[in-house]
């Protein structure tokens, strides 16, 4: 199980997320961003690349699709808040886009 960020951590990387649109919540210690793209097929194809990307780090993101638009929302469950499977995870999706 990966062990939950510390304070110091959590906030140098929220300083970072922040530039590409990462929101922290903090009632559930966890990450989120929208995304949007051209139509519905440039959606559908970053969610099959990030979802490789998932299963690459063995952690799996909460997200929704409508049409061009994706949300994603990232946590540790088994944690109960951000770890660096999360960051790592959140940068991965950046980089896609």
């Amino acid at each position: 199980m990966a062990d939950r960020l510390t304070d110091a951590e959590r906030a140098a990387a929220l300083s970072e997320l922040a530039a590409s649109g990462w929101v922290h919540d903090p009632g559930r210690d966890a990450i989120s961003r929208g995304f949007r793209f051209r139509d519905f097929s440039e959606a559908w194809g970053f969610m099959s690349r990030a979802a490789l990307a998932a299963e690459k780090l063995d952690h799996h993101p909460e997200w929704r699709n409508v049409y061009r638009d994706v949300e994603v929302t990232l946590t540790t469950h088994d944690a109960g808040g951000l770890t660096e499977l999360d960051l790592r995870l959140a940068r991965a999706m950046d980089a896609l886009v």
